[in-house]
This record gives structure tokens, sequence and C-alpha cells, in this order.
């Protein structure tokens, strides 16, 4: 990975934060400067989008598809495929943020249910995908589907279908959403660091720009009809950032403010 996210507390000298670049540069990394927050750009703005993708699924589309409409769109790999690759650490953030939760949140239980069985992925063999012997990238697993029917049947979700814009439109949202609250926040100085983050260290589309290039690409204000169309649904978790209803009121755009850091 080139990403190396540097996380700046307060109070700390400008000089050691410039030996913690210059160290970057040593390793031949791509540097961005971050601030402290739970999962800092990347990790904060991932878990919003994966948690999007769960919502998904849950409501009707099949991880399968799902990964396959965001390879589309441009990324290597699926959020489901992720999962796979990075084994349990998702299950284990997410038990430690369990006291913290909202309990009027949104929570979707399908990846809990597949690690309670032992099931972190590539390295076990078997995640949201089977890992057969010489089959890296994994098969498509009949078990999973019906742990997910069995999970939309005990939160009393009736399923539908959705079509592969839809999923990527949702995905997009829920990434540029959060990404403009960690600018609003000052986690990133200015939307060109939450891009550089996602395209070297998430694999976001590299002909794309990143998340909030993308934004400007298909419009800030298109992005927030989009969230303000889903959060009739779901008003908790599609809440608008307040940076992306500025910048649509003011007709601005996320470059704007990469010009004015």
């Amino acid at each position: 990975m080139k990403l190396l996210e540097i996380v700046v507390p307060a109070g700390v000298a400008a000089d050691v934060v410039a030996t913690a670049f210059a160290l970057a540069k040593k390793l031949q990394k791509v540097p961005v400067r971050a601030g402290v927050c739970d999962g800092f750009i990347g990790n904060r703005i991932f878990a919003v989008y994966r948690a999007a993708a769960e919502h998904i699924m849950e409501d009707g589309a099949s991880p399968y598809q799902i990964d396959q409409a965001v390879r589309d769109f441009g990324f290597p790999m699926g959020p489901f495929q992720v999962a796979d690759l990075a084994g349990g650490i998702g299950w284990a953030a997410r038990k430690r943020r369990a006291n913290t939760r909202d309990p009027k949140a949104r929570y979707v239980q399908i990846a809990d249910r597949i690690c309670e069985r032992g099931w972190f992925g590539q390295k076990t063999g078997r995640g949201f995908y089977r890992y057969p012997e010489g089959v890296p990238t994994g098969v498509q697993d009949p078990e999973i589907e019906a742990i997910i029917d069995a999970e939309r049947l005990r939160a009393g979700i009736k399923p539908h279908s959705f079509t592969d814009q839809e999923i990527v439109r949702r995905l997009m949202a829920a990434m540029i959403n959060e990404g403009a609250n960690v600018v609003q926040q000052g986690i990133a100085l200015r939307p060109l660091d939450v891009d550089i983050t996602f395209l070297f260290g998430y694999g976001f589309p590299r002909y794309r720009g990143g998340p909030m290039k993308y934004a400007d690409t298909v419009g800030v204000g298109s992005v927030l009809a989009d969230i303000r169309e889903f959060a009739q649904q779901d008003p908790l978790f599609w809440q608008a950032s307040p940076l992306l209803i500025k910048l649509t009121n003011s007709g601005a755009d996320f470059a704007s403010l990469n010009q004015s850091a």
C-alpha cells in the first residue's frame, strides 16, 4: 500500500510532523495528514461505505451482486471481498464499538453470523465466499445466501431487487457524505486529502479521481438529492453533511476548497 496516514494530535511540534513526512518520503509512501478520530480518514469513511453495503445486502441484493457492481465501477475488489481479505478485523471492531453504538441506528448482523461460525474469509478458507484450494478469488456460497435470508426474516425485512446503478449511487453517496464530514471537522485538511487516501489506500478507480472529485463530476447537488431520497427510508443513517448542503446552496464544489486550503 502506498498510502501513509500521518495522524497529528493537538500540541505536536511542527518539526515532529515534518520528520514524519520526511520518513514517508524515505519509505516511498504517499503521506496524508489526518486528525484524531476513530478510523482517521480512510477507515472512518470506509466503515460508512461498508455499512451502506450491508444495508443494501439486507434489503435484497446479494453480496456477490454488490461486489460485481463495485468492480464494474472500477474498484479492484468489492466490499465483501475486502471483508474476506481482512479476516476477523471487522468483527473485532464491531464488538469493541457495541457499547457505544446508537441503539436507534440500523445494525446488520449478517457478518456477525458468519464470523460466529469461525468463517473469517481467506485465511480460514471461508467467509462471504468459499476459498477452495487453488481458487484465491473465491467462489459464491449458497450457504451465505441462506444466512442472509434468515437474517432478513429475523429483522422483518421484505427483500427487493436493486440495479447495479442503484447500488453504486448509494455506496458513493455514503462515501462522499462521510468524506464531507471528515473535511468539515478538520480530520482531513481538504477534499484532495480524502481523494489521495482512497486512491492510494483503498483502490478507488484512478480515472474517477477519488470520491470527492467524483462528487464534483456528477454534481454535489445530485449527491445531496440522492442522500435526501435515501433518508426517507433511514433518516438516521442518511444525515446530509452540513458541508455538502453548504456547497450545494452556494453553487460551489469540493475543488474550490482545495484551492483555498
